[in-house]
């Protein structure tokens, strides 16, 4: 269970978020020296090296996108230029991929933080190139919300690359595509030019992740814990019916994977803060605005108060709830994680993404009145980001190109280095894992030194 540390800010945490971004800048930079774009994407570090690993080419955006953070935190021109000029040289097969679910980590890392960043008066305000940010934000809302399997008159999801019947939880962060989209005005044109509603294609995939892909305790099935998360659900086309629970990185379907569980946690808090900023009337087809935001809170405090109760006293996860070698770790969950034993693989990844996500829905909560809840929440996400941003966690060798120690990609299938002498994958990074570490730490520096709110829109 987290150990939460209600003593602390930001601003004690100013110091360790800077120097974030100093180790940062060097890794950035160092990757930048040897990587060669025909190379594909970089996706996770062996012995030291970015290494690329082909399924889909989903971590693109990240790496272009952390240059793109590192100015933001720093105001170093030299980063915003490198992340802009490959955006606008690579990044565009991106905007129109058909065959993934993944726009929202590639394109809005990149597209979108380049606008956000002009929105903000952070660079120049030119109406060409803002144009340019929209046009691809709107393209990509589009053509991820074509990736759709219709279930039910009111229920469908966006599907993963493993086809029509398969929605992943990881896909949660991809609909802020389509919620950029749906605010820029822009809709998808289907057949005999009906155009088709993003925001409501957002809201029918949240709520088939919530009912199929999040548990809650009613007794749904034998290892209905609420809170739980699956990683995939697998739906029969002929009738829509849902079939299984399956998992392609987990354990078990009937475990769960906590990175899948920490995309779930970092994407219905931020799409709540999107959704309190719409009109009331465009939920009237939903039951309404009130409807809509309590389905959303409920996912989000389940799945955070699961994180809570389930991770080590850090808060950094093992890569699996259910992995078996924890049972040789005694009493695991009463002590900090350990990414040197010889059982199971941590995954800071999923930490940096969770820890963002319970200080996002800390600040909801807040913000609505209830604040001993949202305190809880809120100092969580500080108290995984303390230990994150620290030794073992923060790499400070100087030859390894990753920011964030202790990540896992995909362990079933055995992808991830064990270094000599070690027994499971350890001392490795990944490129979403970077990322997400820079996100969370842009995040802290904000709030410290009280500029505006981070968040994937702009309003």
């Amino acid at each position: 269970m987290l150990n939460i540390d209600s003593s602390l800010t930001t601003k004690k945490l100013l110091p360790a978020v800077q120097n974030v971004f100093e180790l940062s800048a060097k890794k950035i930079s160092l990757l930048e020296k040897r990587w060669r774009s025909g190379s594909g994407a970089p996706v996770f570090t062996v012995k030291g090296k970015y290494t690329a690993r082909g399924w889909t080419e989903w971590t693109q955006g990240f790496q272009f996108g952390s240059a793109i953070l590192q100015f933001d935190a720093t105001g170093d021109k030299a980063f915003l230029e490198q992340g802009r000029n490959a955006t606008v040289e690579q990044m565009a097969s991106h905007i129109s991929h058909v065959g993934v679910h993944d726009h929202g980590f590639n394109n809005v890392s990149t597209y979108g933080n380049l606008l956000r960043l002009m929105l903000e008066g952070r660079t120049p305000a030119n109406e060409w190139e803002r144009n340019f940010y929209e046009l691809a934000l709107k393209l990509s809302g589009a053509i991820q919300a074509a990736r759709w399997t219709q279930i039910s008159p009111e229920l469908g999801y966006v599907y993963s690359f493993n086809g029509p019947h398969s929605l992943f939880s990881d896909t949660i962060r991809s609909m802020r595509a389509l919620a950029l989209g749906h605010q820029f005005g822009h809709s998808l044109m289907g057949e005999r030019d009906q155009p088709i509603s993003l925001l409501r294609r957002l809201l029918q995939h949240c709520e088939a992740t919530a009912r199929f892909n999040v548990y809650f305790g009613a007794g749904r099935d034998a290892y209905d814990v609420s809170g739980r998360v699956v990683h995939e659900s697998v739906f029969n086309l002929n009738d829509g019916s849902y079939r299984c629970p399956s998992t392609q990185q987990g354990y078990s379907p009937f475990s769960t994977w906590t990175r899948g569980q920490a995309w779930v946690l970092c994407g219905y808090p931020e799409q709540l803060e999107f959704l309190q900023h719409r009109s009331d009337k465009e939920f009237n087809e939903f039951g309404g605005k009130a409807k809509v935001i309590q389905r959303f809170e409920q996912v989000a405090t389940a799945v955070a108060d699961f994180w809570l109760t389930q991770t080590p006293t850090d808060g950094i996860p093992y890569w699996d709830t259910g992995a078996p070698g924890l049972s040789h770790l005694k009493d695991h969950l009463n002590k900090p994680a350990d990414p040197y034993n010889s059982y199971e693989p941590v995954d800071s990844s999923a930490a940096a993404i969770a820890a963002q996500g319970l200080i996002r829905l800390g600040n909801y909560l807040r913000s609505k009145g209830d604040k001993k809840t949202g305190n809880r929440y809120y100092q969580a996400g500080l108290t995984i980001a303390q230990h994150l941003f620290t030794e073992p966690y923060l790499s400070k060798d100087a030859r390894h190109e990753g920011l964030l120690l202790h990540s896992v990609y995909h362990r079933p299938n055995g992808w991830d280095y064990v270094p000599p002498g070690a027994k499971v994958p350890c001392g490795e990074s990944s490129m979403w894992g970077d990322y997400h570490a820079r996100e969370l730490a842009l995040m802290l520096l904000r709030d410290a030194t009280h500029q505006p709110y981070y968040t994937f829109f702009k309003v």
